[in-house]
């Protein structure tokens, strides 16, 4: 076992699509199907931020609170030979620089997940998940356009290791 975790080179798993997506599903899928460290933004977000988290300008006031807290812990983890994949949203070119840094830092590898599903598969599977409750947070349509105006397509020339999936290549 030793020999293994010194041969062995962690992962940090970056996952990148709009709401509703299917990041969530996603994520823990690659999290079973390598017994990887699921670590979900939704889910620490929702427990420490109960009552401050309403709009989408308390989620970008809230969210570099987390990112502070979360990083130096994440490269701990990664250091310490665990791959992880980060259900967060990997949506602007500053945050996958900052989930690249995380890596980087702990001589991690890194792969970037890009969920190329259309807005309108989006938002079906976001007005089902509002309906279900099985999510922390509900958006509206508008929520959604407001969200999406955030997000920044993934370019080659960030350098980043990347699988692509698209409407018919992954089912939520």
């Amino acid at each position: 076992m030793l020999r293994f975790m010194s041969e062995h080179r962690a992962t940090l798993h970056i996952i990148c699509g709009k709401a509703g997506s299917g990041k969530t599903t996603l994520a823990r899928r690659l999290a079973e199907q390598s017994g990887a460290l699921l670590v979900s933004q939704d889910a620490w977000m929702s427990t420490l931020y109960p009552d401050e988290l309403v709009e989408i300008a308390d989620y970008l006031r809230l969210v570099p609170r987390l990112r502070a807290a979360m990083g130096p812990h994440l490269i701990d983890l990664l250091r310490a030979g665990l791959t992880i994949v980060l259900d967060w949203p990997a949506n602007t070119v500053r945050t996958r620089q900052w989930m690249r840094g995380i890596a980087d830092e702990a001589s991690a590898l890194h792969c970037l997940h890009v969920l190329d599903v259309s807005d309108a598969v989006c938002l079906s599977r976001i007005r089902e998940r509002n309906v279900s409750g099985e999510h922390e947070f509900t958006l509206s349509d508008e929520q959604f356009a407001e969200i999406t105006g955030y997000f920044e397509p993934v370019t080659p020339g960030e350098g980043m290791m990347t699988i692509h999936y698209g409407d018919s290549g992954f089912t939520n």
